[in-house]
This record gives C-alpha cells, structure tokens and sequence, in this order.
C-alpha cells in the first residue's frame, strides 16, 4: 500500500462533511492499512482520477473519494457551475432531487453553493420527477436547472444533471466550459473555502399543479377515456404525478403495484431498475393480467422514461422503444393532438428508422441526431422526439427533454380512442408495417467492470472491422468519430448491411457498457405479413449472435 493513497485518503476524510462518508473511508483505509486486498483494490479505485464531467453531467457510485458522488465532489460540480453562470449575469437556479441514496444532500449542498456565489436558487418539492425539473426551468425563467438522479442506473449509482435556460441539457462546449470551472474550484482546495449561502427558496405545490394542468391539456377534449391502466413508477419519484396527470386529463384512476409505488433508494433489491432489464416490468404485466388492463405502463425513477406492455391474444407483451416511438410519432401526426404549429419529427441515429417513412407519409419534417434529449430537444420545430431507449418528448414546448409521465398519458389517450374506433396499437402496427415494410430493432449491450476495456473494444473494432455481420456482408463502415452526413463527432460506428440492415456500436454515456444497436427491413409481399415479420426476426436473432461474440 502506496503511503501517498493513505494519505491522500486520510485529507478527503478530513474535509468531507458527511460524517456517513467519513465514517465509510475510515472503515476503508483501516481495512486497506491492515492488508486487506479488497479494501486497497476499493481504496485504490476510489482516488483513481475524478468522475468527469460531461454533457450527461456527473454520474457514478455513491461513496468516498473523487472518483465517487459525494458532498465533496457535488460541491466542487456547483462551485463550477456557478462560476459558469456568473460569467454573463448570474441568475436563478431550480434544483431539483429525486429518491436516491444521498440526493435530497446533494441538491442541499449544491443550494448551498449556488446561493453562497450569489445565485438565487429555487427548490423543487422532495423527491421530484426530472420532467418536471425541465419544464420548471422554462415555466420559472431560470438560468438552469440541476436534477440530481442516476436515472435507470443500478441503485449504488447518483448522478447530477445540468440544464441551461432553454430546459435542455448541456452540449458542447458548455459541458467543457462547465467542467474548466469545476477544474478552477477544485484548485482551491477543501470545499471549506467556498462561501456557503442557505438552502434556497422551496417551491410549493404550485409548481406541481402547473405541471399536470399542463400536460392533462394534451390531450382533446372529446368525452372521458374510459382505460383500465396498470402502473408502477419502479420504487421511484413519478408515481404521484403520474397519478394527478390522469385524474386532470379524465383518464380513470390507474391500478398500481402497491409494493412499487413508495420512493426507495434500493428499489425493492433490483440491481438494475430499469424497465428494459429482465424481470422489471413482471409485477405490473401480471397486474394487468389479473385486472384484464387495457395497457400496462411503467416509468424508470426519476420519470424521464415510459415503458409500455400491452395484451394480445397470447398473453401480455411489451412494446419495444421502438415500437412506441413508431406509435406515439403515427398519432401524432394523424392530428390527434391539440392543434400545433410545430410539424418535425425527430430521433436519435440509433433508434428505429421506421419513423422517417412515418414522417415521409405525412409530408412533414423528419430529423435524425445523435444519440440523447440534449441533441433531440434543440431540433427546430420539433412536434415529437424519440430514442429507442424508452425516450420520448410529446410535449417539446413545455417540456424540451423526455417525459415518461406525458408519453405514458399520450399512450393511455391512444389506447382508448383507438378501441372506441374498434382497433388496438398492435393492429396500428399492422398497418404500418404492411404501409413502410416489416422493421425489426433490437440492442445487445454488454456490462465492463473496467472502463479502458469499453474504449479498447471500439478501437479493436475500428482495426478490425467484420467483414459480415450476421450472415449478411457489410457493405459499409461509417466512423462517426469522423462523420460525414453533418452530425456531430461521437464515437461509434455504423455499419450498413446488405438487405437493408443496420448495426450501430457505441459506449454508453450513463453506463459501463458497450452498446449495439441493430435494425432489419423486410418489404411485405403479397400482404404476408406474417412471413415477413418471421423473416425479420430470423434476421435479428442472427445479428444479436455476432455481435454477443463482439461485444465480450
């Protein structure tokens, strides 16, 4: 054991003004003093760099030290940010927080310095969705907005989230600005040197009562919808507004997983609460099955996200990203919204490219960005945005970032009024599918417990690149490092695949892992939809195969 780790530790202990944490890094550097391998191989990783701040913000495990969130590391990231701020005025901040371990510390610490640099600061109710933290930033006239949430991430996780006055995260080169000025507050030293201010002004309900009076109007007001909804918000923050938006929109009271709905940090023992893994949404399928639901509806924790499960005649399945993207675009566009100026349809690169003919048939704008809701929520003119990643933003003028709560009371809209004309979301996809082809979308992610294994991945993948994937040959590597259809660089590649596929790889922004994106078109002849869709699918299974090898 390096005498200058003990060290360095041993001066984070002392600064660090969360007595839990102090009392977490003894128990650390006694453990690793004594010869405990573990406790030197966590001590080690926890003083190894800094969490880096980026256009996602911060995010990463709770716990000791600067590669880790805590009050220290969330000081320093607030200090920065309102250096930032103080350069061309100052301003008003909104802070918001959702149920995770150490957030409603981390959104006070950073009221704290943010109001010490002279910043006025307005606090969100406790345990708020981040949607509501980006429609408040407009709704208010800030400056920004910090959320502090991890999302879907695993539960030891927490995160910081920054937005700038337009309601949208930051992109190049603010989060480089941002990050230059966390830089110069680290400098300083102990976080005893920056001026400390209070807690800020605590908004009361009314900024909540704004939110559903706002999103309920979504919806046309043609008669009650008489939907039978099962939900779950996941163990996190979105439950009780979720609750609210239906009752103002006339949408019945949902039936919800009891044992889901209250706010908590371990999410029930769910190491990954994210309603794309395995086993989230069974609870809440079964719900529905038992209550004989018309759609089962999910948020992640903090709400940005909605998940979608729906019946058909072989039981309860859920809707891909994709899918409920391909749908809430179609409704969209077939009018059934209050009447709005706005016409483009916007998605990420790596979601499905159905959309585009959906966008084409309509005769409206379609724009494709890169991956997140920081590129997507800048679209000019946006009406609808999406990522395959249960993404979607219906509602850009009051909410220019995803929503789960919006999405998932647009969904419950399109659910009952399509049943009122004697169809389903399934048979809508039907008709799609025989319209534009059979789309088939699909994702192999692949976890890394070492970072530096990720990026040596994409360059053994950028040496080395298959030559086909799938059975079907690759006719050509897009770099988009080095990109050449006007998006910004990012690393990633896109491989174009005979027959009309698709494969996309890249790390993620939120996680350690590698990500791939896959998609197949297969034209429907002859109105065999159901030989084409088997098509695809054979296609996909295929292209998950190479890249499982791939990607490990």
């Amino acid at each position: 054991m390096e005498p200058t780790l003990l060290d360095r530790a041993r001066a984070w202990q002392s600064e660090d003004p969360d007595p839990r944490m102090r009392a977490v890094l003894g128990a650390l550097i006694d453990a690793a003093a004594s010869g405990d391998e573990g406790a030197r191989r966590d001590l080690a990783d926890s003083f190894n760099g800094t969490l880096e701040f980026g256009t996602a913000g911060l995010r990463g495990p709770v716990g000791p030290g600067p590669n880790r969130m805590n009050a220290v590391v969330v000081a320093r990231a607030a200090a920065g940010l309102a250096a930032y701020l103080q350069a061309p005025g100052g301003g008003s901040v909104v802070v918001g927080h959702d149920a995770r371990h150490g957030s409603a510390e981390f959104a006070r610490m950073t009221a704290q310095v943010l109001t010490g640099a002279g910043l006025d600061v307005l606090m969100l109710p406790p345990q708020s969705p981040t949607p509501l933290l980006a429609f408040s930033i407009r709704r208010l006239g800030c400056a920004a907005g910090v959320m502090v949430t991890a999302s879907h991430n695993p539960r030891q996780d927490n995160g910081y989230k920054v937005y700038l006055d337009d309601g949208i995260q930051i992109v190049p080169p603010a989060d480089a600005q941002i990050s230059a000025c966390i830089a110069e507050a680290t400098a300083l030293g102990s976080i005893e040197n920056l001026p400390r201010g209070t807690d800020g002004i605590q908004l009361d309900d009314t900024i909540v009562e704004d939110y559903v009076r706002t999103t309920a109007a979504l919806l046309e007001s043609s008669g009650p919808l008489n939907v039978k909804v099962a939900y779950t918000p996941v163990h996190g923050v979105g439950g009780p507004i979720f609750r609210r938006v239906l009752a103002a929109a006339g949408v019945p009271n949902p039936i919800v997983v009891e044992s889901q709905f209250s706010p908590d940090p371990d999410f029930g023992g769910m190491p990954f609460p994210n309603p794309e893994e395995p086993g989230v949404m069974d609870a809440v399928l079964a719900l529905a099955r038992e209550h004989a639901c018309d759609v089962a509806i999910a948020n992640d924790p903090d709400a940005d996200r909605c998940a979608v499960g729906v019946p058909t005649p072989d039981g309860w399945r859920m809707l891909s990203g994709d899918e409920v993207g391909w749908l809430l675009g179609w409704w969209i566009t077939a009018g059934n919204r209050r009447s709005s100026s706005r016409s483009t349809l916007a998605q990420s690169i790596v979601s499905g490219s159905m959309l585009k003919a959906i966008a084409d048939d309509a005769a409206v704008p379609y724009v494709q960005t890169l991956t997140g809701f920081k590129w997507i929520g800048r679209v000019p003119d946006l009406a609808f945005g999406y990522e395959e990643a249960l993404g979607y933003c219906v509602h850009p003028t009051a909410v220019a970032d995803k929503d789960g709560i919006s999405a998932g009371l647009m969904f419950t809209e399109m659910v009952g009024r399509l049943a009122e004309r004697g169809t389903t979301v399934l048979g809508i996809l039907d008709e799609l599918a025989l319209r534009h082809g059979a789309y088939a979308t699909g994702q192999v992610s692949v976890r890394h417990a070492d970072p530096a294994r990720i990026a040596a991945l994409m360059t053994s993948i950028r040496d080395h690149p298959p030559s086909a994937i799938g059975g079907s040959a690759v006719l050509q590597i897009d770099d988009l490092e080095r990109p050449t259809d006007g998006l910004p660089p990012t690393d990633g590649l896109r491989f174009q695949l005979a027959d009309d596929g698709r494969v996309i790889v890249r790390p993620s922004g939120t996680e350690a892992k590698i990500k791939s994106y896959l998609q197949v078109r297969v034209p429907v002849i002859a109105g065999d939809l159901m030989s084409a869709r088997s098509s695809a699918a054979a296609r996909i299974a295929a292209l998950k195969a190479d890249l499982a090898v791939l990607l490990a």
